[in-house]
């Protein structure tokens, strides 16, 4: 007599060849990768372009020398290490050099997490646009044909500081200025490497604060090592960095595809098209009968440091809808609070929307608490009555329109015309 067994494929294929843009994770991701994994992904860029690589989601083992990503810039791990990230690791973007990039994870034989998840996508082609860099100076030329291309002139044009113009001829627009002004970041990394970004932005009206109309960036970046200077511009690509901060109890916030909150979405980043519903669940990480939530307020900004700006845009203010697309579904009678509202984004700024919300959490037992009180349309004196505040942010949100590349854009055109 013989008996056969069927053993499932407990180390699956991971890694492979990656061209263009896209997106990669660890096994099973979100759920637990297995055992001794070595995934490595080669990602490539057309000739004379090259790649930027997000991490937009990152939970591994907590020991730095068991599971961890190593990225590498160049076809194979021989090329030199542009970083590497483990589980104490912040969400980190690396910019390759050439037209190549690898990526590798490993975990050891035991202790396993969540995995992580990456975005990567191609810089533009230099005909169409490019960043030189000098140690003191950016400068930015577009060609005017592209800008066309996307429903813009030189003049609807902008960077992060809009006082600094551009100048136009016939065939480019090239914004130039010192590496400290102009509103570019910079950041500090390990080796003594420093990155100077900057964006292009274009807007087609300056009427109203917001929109439910698509838009257009372009991110740039100069990379500053001891001894080199390289630089890159590409179509933004942001990803979802979820950021929850509290005091005396956890909570955690999730996006749903109903309202009927049944089903979570766990892609990152989360792209969603203009005017389409989101439903957004904060709860307890710990389910607690005596705790109930309340939504107190959202706004929403271009600026992931700055809620107070004055292009910032309530969403709700002291329990009170601002919006007429926001919906409160459950708010004070639970340990959880869910909300919904339609995806938008802001004119003259970026491509995608911050959230931030305030949420207070109450005892259930008491009544009189402000979590009980739902819309207060002015302040009061506080009765007495205890609560904590915890505040979640949620961004950036992406807009599918926006993601599109630009040939994507052009092909959509041409194919309206030739219909």
């Amino acid at each position: 007599m013989y008996f056969s067994f069927f053993v499932p494929d407990v180390n699956p294929q991971c890694g492979g060849y990656l061209s263009g843009s896209g997106s990669f994770s660890s096994p099973y991701y979100p759920n637990y990768y297995h055992d001794n994994a070595r995934c490595v992904w080669r990602l490539s860029a057309p000739s004379g372009q090259r790649i930027l690589l997000t991490f937009s989601d990152l939970e591994l083992e907590r020991c730095c020398d068991c599971d961890y990503i190593t990225v590498y810039d160049g076809p194979s791990v021989y090329y030199s290490q542009l970083g590497q990230l483990c589980y104490n690791s912040s969400l980190d973007t690396f910019h390759s050099s050439s037209s190549d990039m690898t990526v590798v994870f490993r975990s050891d034989r035991e202790g396993v997490s969540r995995g992580f998840r990456a975005e990567f996508i191609s810089s533009l082609p230099t005909d169409k646009g490019r960043v030189e860099c000098s140690s003191d100076n950016m400068n930015i030329v577009i060609s005017r044909s592209f800008l066309s291309s996307q429903g813009y002139s030189g003049h609807d044009v902008y960077i992060n500081d809009e006082h600094c113009r551009p100048t136009i001829n016939n065939y480019q627009v090239v914004f130039n200025f010192p590496l400290n002004r102009c509103g570019t970041v910079r950041e500090y990394f390990e080796r003594g490497r420093v990155i100077y970004q900057n964006a292009v932005r274009g807007h087609g009206s300056s009427s109203g604060v917001i929109t439910r109309q698509s838009g257009f960036k372009l991110s740039v970046a100069c990379h500053m090592e001891k001894d080199s200077v390289s630089q890159i511009m590409y179509e933004a690509l942001e990803g979802i960095d979820f950021n929850i901060t509290g005091r005396a109890f956890q909570h955690h916030h999730g996006f749903f595809t109903s309202g009927s909150f049944y089903q979570q979405i766990y892609e990152s980043p989360y792209k969603v098209s203009l005017n389409e519903y989101m439903y957004v669940q904060v709860s307890l990480r710990r389910d607690d009968s005596s705790l109930v939530l309340f939504l107190d307020t959202c706004v929403a900004s271009p600026n992931p440091h700055d809620y107070a700006d004055y292009r910032a845009y309530y969403l709700l203010v002291n329990g009170c809808p601002r919006d007429n697309t926001f919906s409160t579904h459950v708010s004070g009678s639970r340990s959880y609070a869910r909300f919904s509202f339609q995806a938008f984004k802001f004119l003259r700024t970026h491509s995608s929307v911050y959230l931030q919300c305030k949420v207070l959490i109450c005892p259930a037992n008491d009544y009189n608490s402000r979590c009980r009180q739902g819309c207060r349309t002015r302040k009061t004196r506080s009765l007495g009555s205890q609560h904590q505040m915890a505040t979640m942010v949620l961004g950036p949100i992406t807009l599918k329109d926006v993601e599109k590349s630009a040939v994507e854009r052009l092909e959509d055109k041409v194919a309206k015309v030739d219909a």
